[in-house]
């Protein structure tokens, strides 16, 4: 579980870091959505900036578009990829 919150957390300040968000790591919530009304506003190019991210720190292949919308919803929909990644990579 502490692991998790620690994913968590290094997702969001990869996110800061990245997408030069204008707001701090601790201020996006696990559930917040990322793209879309009532989100934190992410963009296309934001899009595309955090599928490099993700794949440079973590070695996450997001290869489609449909993919992208499934894993890219928000930080928890991340995390949860991320570990199912690792959890794939050590078998």
């Amino acid at each position: 579980m502490e692991d998790l919150i620690a994913l968590k957390q290094q997702i969001k300040a990869l996110m800061v870091e990245n997408l030069m968000l204008q707001i701090t790591a601790d201020e996006i919530k696990d559930d917040q959505l990322l793209f879309g009304p009532g989100s934190l506003g992410l963009d296309s190019v934001d899009a595309l900036q955090l599928v490099v991210a993700l794949d440079k720190t973590f070695g996450l292949k997001i290869a489609t578009p449909a993919t992208a919308k499934v894993i890219l919803q928000s930080v928890n929909t991340i995390a949860a990829a991320v570990q199912e990644n690792a959890a794939g990579a050590a078998n």
